[in-house]
C-alpha cells in the first residue's frame, strides 16, 4: 500500500456543513491535502453521491454552475476509480466477508483498488483493517492524517 488515502462521500459533504464547523474545517483540510499533495482519491460513486446531495439536499443546494465548478476543480482531479465488473465482484466479496452493505463495500473495494492505506469515512467501522487498508473516522479527535 501507499500513502494514498480515499475520501468517502460524507467527508466531501462535511466540507460544506456550516452547522458543524469543526467537521467542516477537517473535511476541507483533507480535500486540500488530497489536491495539493496528490495523495487523496475518490471513486466515480463518490462523485455521483456528492453531486446528488449537493444539488438536492444541502440546506443551500449548489447551483448547476457551482456544481460544475466543483466537479472540474475538485472531483475530476481526485477521481481515480471508475465502475467496472471487477469492482463489483470485489464489493460482493467484501460485503459477504465483512458484513457491510453493498454500497459501503463498493467504497471499500474502490479504496483497495486505488491502493490506498487509509479510507476516511464517518460511516464505516473506525479502526477496522481490511487487508492493508485502515478505516479512519476523520472526525474522531485522535485521527491521523
Amino acid at each position: 500500500m501507499s500513502d494514498r488515502f480515499f475520501l468517502d462521500t460524507n467527508v466531501l459533504v462535511y466540507g460544506f456543513d456550516r452547522a458543524s464547523p469543526r467537521k467542516r474545517e477537517r473535511a476541507q483540510a483533507l480535500v486540500a491535502d488530497a489536491l495539493t499533495k496528490s495523495r487523496g482519491v475518490i471513486s466515480y460513486q463518490v462523485a455521483q453521491e456528492f453531486l446528488n446531495v449537493a444539488l438536492r439536499k444541502f440546506e443551500n443546494p449548489l447551483t448547476p454552475a457551482d456544481a460544475q465548478r466543483y466537479l472540474k476543480i475538485v472531483l475530476e482531479p481526485l477521481c481515480a476509480v471508475f465502475a467496472g465488473v471487477e469492482l463489483l465482484h470485489q464489493a460482493i466479496e467484501i460485503s459477504a466477508a465483512w458484513k457491510y452493505a453493498f454500497y459501503d463495500a463498493l467504497i471499500i473495494a474502490a479504496a483497495l483498488q486505488a491502493e490506498c492505506s487509509i479510507l476516511y469515512s464517518e460511516d464505516l467501522r473506525h479502526g477496522q483493517k481490511i487487508g492493508d487498508l485502515r478505516i479512519v473516522n476523520p472526525f474522531v479527535e485522535s485521527s491521523p492524517t
